[in-house]
């Protein structure tokens, strides 16, 4: 049975023998329906049409996206630290082509995704490389679309996967939004992957924050404030957000707390005037 996957959000079901009725990802109001309706698709009619790109964003760290766009957009990374290579996020094609290059350098040893717009075909990419764990937030559970025994669900506001890589809860997104401190990238001055938690803006100098981008539903200033308390304890210079070209190089960590103020002030009223 084909594994239905939304062409909308990117989310891969359960095998069925038909398509799902709808999409509940895409349902919630920080995503939606395209005007035509739901539509579905699988990985093998993906593959007539698509294929992943590569870029190396710095040494030890890779981006991979799939070319045409395809769904939201984003595009994944895959950290190489000592201890293991770690999918960040995921993408939802994933073909022998890409299976055989990521194990060329490798393979990869654990996922971990950020929120629930980003589950994708995990399930495929796990099973690819031997099942390996698929680490997701709890608070999050509800929003997977395919269960399967790779899915490690984690609790509280931290989860060390290797001694300098760490998850951090930041909520806002979504309640379990999580994000990635690699203590040890961009030449040991910290990296934040950040995803669209604190997406990096489209000017590369500012981050902001949205409960829905889609549909415009900004961010509450206690939420925002609670992302920037996650982070604080962190030191991370360069930051990369979801797409491949959304990145700050340097500056990071003061471009965060700058960028905290900005959109607090931005809510309460600071441009009423201009």
């Amino acid at each position: 049975m084909p594994a239905f996957i939304c062409e909308t959000c990117g989310s891969q079901f359960t095998p069925s023998p038909e398509p799902p009725a709808s999409c509940p990802i895409c349902g919630d109001e920080r995503q939606y329906v395209r005007p035509g309706g739901q539509t579905w698709t699988t990985l093998d009619e993906l593959a007539r049409a698509h294929f992943n790109c590569y870029q190396q964003h710095e040494p030890g760290l890779i981006g991979v996206g799939t070319v045409p766009e395809f769904a939201i957009g984003q595009r994944a990374l895959i950290l190489r630290p000592p201890g293991g290579n770690i999918l960040w996020d995921c993408i939802s094609f994933i073909d022998a082509a890409t299976i055989e290059l990521v194990k060329g350098f490798g393979g990869l040893s654990a996922i971990a995704i950020s929120h629930p717009h980003y589950y994708s075909s995990m399930v495929e990419w796990s099973r690819a490389f031997g099942g390996i764990p698929i680490h997701l937030h709890a608070a999050d559970q509800r929003w997977i679309m395919r269960p399967d025994s790779s899915v490690h669900l984690w609790d509280g506001e931290t989860l060390k996967l290797l001694p300098d890589v760490t998850l951090i809860r930041g909520g806002g997104h979504f309640p379990g939004g999580t994000m990635l401190h690699w203590a040890k990238g961009a030449g040991s001055r910290g990296v934040l992957c950040s995803s669209d938690i604190a997406t990096v803006t489209t000017d590369r100098k500012f981050l902001s924050f949205m409960r829905s981008y889609p549909n415009l539903i900004p961010l509450s200033a206690k939420q925002v404030s609670g992302i920037a308390a996650a982070l604080a304890p962190f030191d991370y210079d360069a930051i990369y957000g979801h797409y491949f070209d959304r990145v700050i190089a340097t500056g990071g960590k003061q471009i965060l707390e700058v960028s905290v103020k900005r959109y607090i002030a931005a809510i309460g009223g600071a441009y009423d005037n201009e």
